[in-house]
């Protein structure tokens, strides 16, 4: 049996490079004015496909979002940040 999963392991390895590398983009929020507000882009984040991590700086009103690039870009996260209240952009 361990032979068998070992076989498998291996078999299944060469696989992980074919996926997508993750990318981290850094978004310019707007309107964040109080401590509830970085908990509601992050969560608008999260519900995008291929979001892996959000990291929310309030004070810095940014959000680095880790995605997936076979998913999703970041005009959709920009979009979802819009679209819950937070308009942002690409951080240059």
């Amino acid at each position: 049996m361990r032979n068998l999963f070992a076989a498998v392991l291996v078999a299944v390895m060469p696989l992980a490079a074919l996926a997508a590398t993750p990318q981290t983009a850094v978004l310019d929020v707007q309107n964040m004015t109080c401590g509830l507000c970085p908990v509601t882009v992050k969560k608008s984040l999260e519900q995008v496909a291929g979001v892996t991590q959000v990291r929310i700086d309030f004070a810095k009103k940014t959000a680095t979002v880790t995605f997936d690039t076979d998913k999703t870009n970041a005009t959709a996260l920009t979009k979802a940040t819009t679209d819950a209240g937070y308009p942002s952009t690409v951080h240059k």
